[in-house]
């Protein structure tokens, strides 16, 4: 049978076997050739069963040709009789048979025949029934080929008949179908696998998209030679003593496209030299994807931005419908423990940075906040709204310069703040995201791989510090154990009292703890005591527990996240699996944690609505701690923050947008600007953190929302059909976010280095998209090793690695600027 790709009966007939590319012998071709110029050829027969195609096959013969009546109804009876179709059985079925005996598949040359007193297994209940029904996309129809060798005939006979309209023959199909094609070959013995290679021959011939075009529409038999002959100038012939025939070739990851196959093979098409990169590039499907009318400018005052709400206000309704599906639960939880751990890090920072000015309440209110109404009123709700690693340096070095300059820091941010959003506004009227269209991959990467190798050094950074938190008894010996000991001396010239804390002593002490005589270290300490000896400071191994989690966890969503393509379990729990993947990752190493029970570090979420610090209010006034004239000098470090914002947001908001994503319902690069502009000021006025698009977690958010084909023949990878655009899950999450502040019971139960591990599969996620990873990878393999790549077919090794050494030198460059005091600088080297 063939879906595309050949399953052949295995030895024993009681399998199918894998899907093969099917391998031809040259010479089966020719003899098919010769049966469509020399045999019987019926186009758009009106027929509705069967019988009916077998009774006008085998009549109005030629003359010379023509068939004795009792020959006619001898291949009439062999035709018509009952077929009996190759069992497909499930596992349990399988199983289940173990301790029967039942009658099997006769092998021999006709192998999807079964003996002829098993029972047939082609009712038609069987054929509805038949799971590989699924594999067939909507629409399809069946084609026939029935060879064989009779007794009887002295001379093959041979017809290719074309229905008129597809007619459902009963059972003989596999599967419950519409039929189209039938091809009959019969010839006398002695030629069995003569035949059978013809008919094999044409099997494949009727899975080829072109040449199904053909047999659809000829008028003669003429042009159904003619399809033969272009399907033969494309043939690629093996030579026989340089493969092994018996070897299957597995199906390809992709299959190049007919249309793509059509122009390859115009008769005007020249053959490429290595100068033609650009044509051979689109050939490739690698050029550089342009945003089309989007970027286009209008010449008039918020020409784009008028133009983008038009674009996405007949879409507005679907973006809540289309959100319909398990999966967008999947993402949503997936987004939401991924923006909880980057609101908790980055507010974390900024609190250290900004001496609690903004801290991680704020940072879960102000997400929450920008996040929703982002989401809501955007023109890529995709995206989502974030502190960033750039943001948060240039607010360390604010900071800095408020205090040098005894400047009141949040008031002089709310200027800032403010001129961002005019600056902001003025880009959005004067169209400029228009340059948008002149960031290049260079640009992208570059920008891409540091917001990654920051989550990547983040996270790890965020792993190291739980060593000096937690630190590891260097000292602890065994053969000391027996001088290992605390007590707790009160102060007051009383007696030194053993402590018997159980978290502390178990492990150490050689006495078992003496419960009424004791003090526990926390009565101890509460009476004005203070710890004496040498465990009193000992920790258990935290340190170690928590680098178990971080790299279990990292570990689980890297392989539960491929297991989409794993040969175990069928396709739909392979695909809940890999959608839930983060998130099965998370519970088993919060449950492996609480069986545990160690005190490795938890989420801290903060229960209370107040400022982090408080000296500050919710409310920052514009005039009263600085002089008046910081609002105009404002505007000079506001210019570089507008670089910034626009820089940054820009080219997430490319990066989502690429062609490559099949996103339906286009973007909005200057809608999406303005949100972010007056996001800023209300952010600025409430002394919450600038929030922007963060472009590893909205890759992750994309990356989570995948279409794919439900239907893909056996053999083919799932088509990738495009992005589930809506508005819901970011709404989702940012909801989550605000409600986040009354769910601190919960939270607090799961493991802060789960979440960094989760931090750091994302960034190696974002890392891996890039063409940056593949062309470092290229620099420390020797030519022979490297994978066929079309760029490496059309452009010299040494000029793709000077590219990539220029990319990584600017890239090393970014990071140096922005860990040193230059980092003010950081947007214009953007």
């Amino acid at each position: 049978r063939w879906i595309k790709f050949e399953e052949k009966v295995e030895d024993g007939g009681e399998r199918w076997s894998a899907p093969h590319v099917p391998a031809l012998p040259l010479h089966s071709l020719f003899q098919l050739k010769i049966c469509l110029q020399k045999g019987k050829m019926l186009l758009d027969l009106d027929a509705s069963n069967f019988k009916e195609i077998i009774d006008k096959a085998l009549s109005g013969q030629p003359e010379e040709a023509e068939l004795q009546p009792e020959l006619r109804e001898r291949l009439a009876v062999l035709l018509l009789r009952q077929p009996q179709h190759q069992p497909t059985k499930s596992l349990p079925w399988l199983l289940a048979e173990l301790g029967f005996s039942r009658c099997r598949g006769r092998h021999g040359t006709w192998p999807w025949l079964l003996h002829r007193r098993c029972p047939t297994a082609a009712s038609l209940p069987s054929q509805l029934r038949n799971r590989f029904k699924k594999k067939i996309p909507p629409g399809a129809e069946a084609a026939h080929v029935a060879v064989g060798e009779v007794e009887f005939l002295e001379k093959p006979f041979s017809a290719f008949i074309r229905l008129r309209r597809g007619v459902a023959l009963g059972s003989l199909a596999e599967v419950a179908l519409p039929s189209r094609f039938v091809f009959i070959l019969l010839g006398p013995r002695a030629k069995a696998k003569a035949y059978h290679e013809v008919g094999r021959a044409m099997a494949t011939l009727l899975t080829d998209e072109l040449f199904q075009r053909v047999a659809w529409q000829v008028k003669h038999r003429e042009d159904l030679i003619a399809g033969m002959e272009a399907f033969l100038d494309e043939l690629t012939v093996l030579p026989p003593g340089k493969w092994d025939p018996s070897a299957r070739i597995p199906p390809p990851s992709c299959l190049l496209s007919p249309h793509r196959r059509t122009a390859a093979h115009a008769p005007d098409r020249q053959p490429h030299g290595n100068g033609d990169v650009a044509a051979a590039v689109d050939r490739a499907g690698l050029g550089h994807p342009r945003s089309g009318e989007e970027l286009e400018r209008t010449g008039r005052l918020f020409g784009g931005l008028l133009r983008d709400i038009q674009r996405k206000a007949p879409w507005y309704g679907s973006d809540f419908s289309d959100a319909l599906h398990p999966q967008c639960l999947s993402a949503v939880l997936y987004i939401y423990l991924a923006t909880v751990t980057n609101a908790i890090t980055f507010g974390g920072m900024l609190g250290d940075a900004t001496a609690n000015m903004q801290g991680v309440l704020e940072s879960f209110l102000g997400t929450a906040f920008a996040g929703f109404i982002f989401c809501l009123f955007s023109g890529q709700p995709l995206t989502i709204l974030s502190s960033t690693g750039p943001v948060l340096v240039f607010e360390r070095l604010l900071f800095s310069f408020s205090q040098d300059h005894s400047l009141d820091y949040l008031e002089f941010r709310l200027w800032i703040g403010l001129w961002v959003a005019f600056f902001g506004m003025v880009l959005v009227a004067t169209e400029a995201s228009h340059l948008v269209r002149y960031f290049t991959r260079f640009t992208e990467e570059g920008f891409c791989a540091l917001i990654s190798l920051i989550f990547i050094y983040d996270s790890l950074k965020k792993m190291l510090s739980l060593a000096d938190t937690f630190p590891i008894n260097w000292q602890y010996r065994l053969d000391n154990v027996t001088a290992y000991s605390c007590v707790c001396n009160l102060g007051w010239g009383g007696p030194e009292v053993p402590v018997c804390d159980p978290s502390l002593l178990p492990a150490l002490s050689p006495q078992p703890p003496i419960a009424m005589a004791g003090l526990s270290r926390t009565q101890c300490l509460s009476r004005g005591g203070h710890l004496l000896g040498s465990s009193c400071q000992y920790v258990p191994d935290v340190t170690l527990m928590s680098f178990l989690l971080f790299g279990g966890t990292f570990l689980s969503c890297t392989a539960l996240k491929h297991f989409r393509s794993s040969r175990y379990f069928p396709a739909g729990v392979r695909k809940l699996v890999s959608d839930f993947a983060v998130i099965l990752a998370i519970l088993a190493s919060c449950a492996i944690d609480a069986i545990l029970g160690l005190e490795t570090p938890k989420l801290l979420v903060p229960s209370e609505l107040k400022p982090t610090n408080p000296a500050r209010g919710w409310i920052v006034l514009p005039f009263g701690a600085n002089p008046w004239w910081v609002c105009l000098v404002s505007a000079v470090p506001a210019i570089l923050v507008t670089i910034l914002i626009f820089m940054d947001q820009q080219i997430t908001a490319v990066i989502l947008n690429r062609k490559e994503y099949k996103l339906q319902k286009g973007a909005g690069f200057h809608l999406d600007l303005l949100c972010v502009s007056l996001l800023m000021v209300v952010t600025s006025a409430t002394g919450l953190p600038w929030y922007v698009s963060a472009t590893v977690i909205s890759l992750a958010h994309m990356e989570s929302l995948r279409k794919e084909s439900a239907t893909s023949a056996p053999g083919e990878h799932p088509e990738f059909l495009g992005i589930r655009e809506q508005r819901l899950t970011g709404l989702a999450v940012f909801v989550l976010m605000g409600v986040s502040v009354f769910m601190a019971p919960v939270l607090r139960h799961i493991p802060m280095p789960v979440l960094y591990g989760v931090f750091l599969h994302m960034g190696a996620v974002a890392l891996n998209s890039i063409q940056l990873t593949d062309r470092v990878r290229l620099l420390l393999m020797p030519a022979k090793h490297q994978p066929d790549i079309a760029y490496l077919r059309h452009v010299p090794l040494r000029r793709v690695h000077l590219f990539t050494v220029i990319q990584l030198l600017c890239l090393a460059l970014l990071w140096v600027v922005k860990s040193t005091a230059a980092a003010i600088i950081f947007p214009v080297m953007v």
